[in-house]
């Protein structure tokens, strides 16, 4: 009798997880919380990385399909000095396919395709070692019993307490996001600033960063260090809802610096308050029969390109190893999984805080020196 397996979240780990077991014939159920697979914005893009996010995708067999929808031109970054000077614009090779981008409700629609998804189906608690098997807690007060439970719920992981007491942390650095719609035709210099990939803006503790999705949307991320406001878990700023505040606050924020990167800022149409929190570059647990973690749930991380990229390929790594595990296996199989990724991701997490400090640093020309290490020539 196969396993019955259950995968906690519909995000890119999870998906991708449930996709390769599917390619692979084998049963699993995808608990999702959302209502319905459009109940909320698909979010920013990502780019998938070679040996990384494109491999996941390869395994889950939709590589061509990413590669039909992906747009290798958003590999394109300008970076600004805060008085406007082009101090970088890398473009692309024609033929670059390194990191190409996609949007992420993209990306979901394309793992989600066969997927047979149990919407509206949140998770309260997990509570492994039950006779029967691992025992999920729904918030409508129902149960289900699974041989493996797979935690893919993200930073705030409802599934992360059966296995470890560990919590995120705030990095000291804050994220307000807002969004520019139909770019070219209402704001063409902001367009022609922002090209066909991305600009970045670096100074003392700071930066503003925009980014191209398709069809002329553009994400526009304000970054800077912040004590954390204890009574309201975000950053000391104006409550969000009120954008003309929050717009004004940013606006005080950045003073000083070039009109055309303010416009970003001034001309966005709603805000999102984001500060960014980290598990402990070495997140470990000891193994627990019956649950594991992939991604932000088991390893969350700056967010500086490789959270996605290593969640998917776990997923897609996972999958192949519970697909080919014989009648008993399934456990040891698990075990294996865990210390490969626990070694992999503490590596990335690693990289990700350091850069995370150089990026939004005392010195902007971290920043840059950054920039021209991991660029591609």
């Amino acid at each position: 009798m196969r396993s019955r397996i259950a995968v906690i979240g519909s995000g890119p780990a999870g998906l991708t997880f449930a996709r390769v077991l599917h390619r692979h014939g084998h049963p699993v159920t995808v608990l999702e919380r959302d209502p319905a697979r459009d109940a909320r914005p698909g979010g920013g893009t990502l780019d998938l990385h070679e040996g990384l996010g494109q491999l996941a995708l390869e395994k889950a067999g939709v590589l061509e399909e990413f590669q039909a929808l992906s747009r290798p031109e958003g590999q394109a970054m300008r970076i600004l000095d805060v008085d406007g000077t082009v101090l970088r614009d890398w473009q692309p090779r024609p033929d670059e396919r390194a990191n190409p981008e996609i949007d992420r409700g993209q990306l979901r629609d394309l793992l989600l395709g066969p997927l047979d998804v149990r919407w509206g189906r949140g998770v309260t608690k997990v509570v492994p070692g039950s006779r029967d098997g691992v025992l999920v807690h729904f918030a409508d007060g129902l149960q289900e019993t699974f041989d493996l439970v797979i935690g893919a719920d993200g930073a705030w992981s409802r599934v992360r307490p059966a296995v470890s007491a560990v919590t995120p942390r705030y990095t000291g650095v804050t994220l307000v996001e807002t969004s520019l719609d139909d770019i070219d035709t209402r704001h063409p210099d902001l367009a022609r600033l922002v090209g066909d990939g991305s600009v970045a803006v670096y100074g003392v503790n700071r930066a503003v960063v925009a980014q191209r999705n398709s069809g002329g949307h553009v994400k526009v991320y304000a970054q800077f260090r912040v004590e954390l406001d204890r009574r309201t878990d975000a950053g000391r700023l104006t409550d969000p809802a009120d954008a003309d505040a929050v717009r004004s606050e940013l606006l005080a924020r950045f003073d000083g610096w070039a009109a055309p990167v303010l416009d970003l800022l001034r001309h966005g149409t709603a805000f999102a308050h984001r500060p960014i929190y980290a598990l402990p570059v070495s997140h470990t647990w000891a193994h627990v029969p019956g649950v594991t973690l992939l991604g932000d749930a088991a390893h969350l991380m700056p967010p500086l390109g490789a959270g996605a990229n290593l969640a998917m390929l776990e997923g897609a790594e996972l999958g192949e190893a519970v697909a080919a595990a014989g009648p008993g296996d399934l456990d040891e199989v698990v075990r294996a999984f865990e210390e490969q990724m626990w070694t992999r991701a503490g590596r990335w997490a690693g990289i990700t805080t350091a850069g995370l400090e150089r990026l939004v640093s005392p010195d902007p020309s971290e920043a840059l020196a950054l920039f021209d290490e991991v660029q591609p020539s």
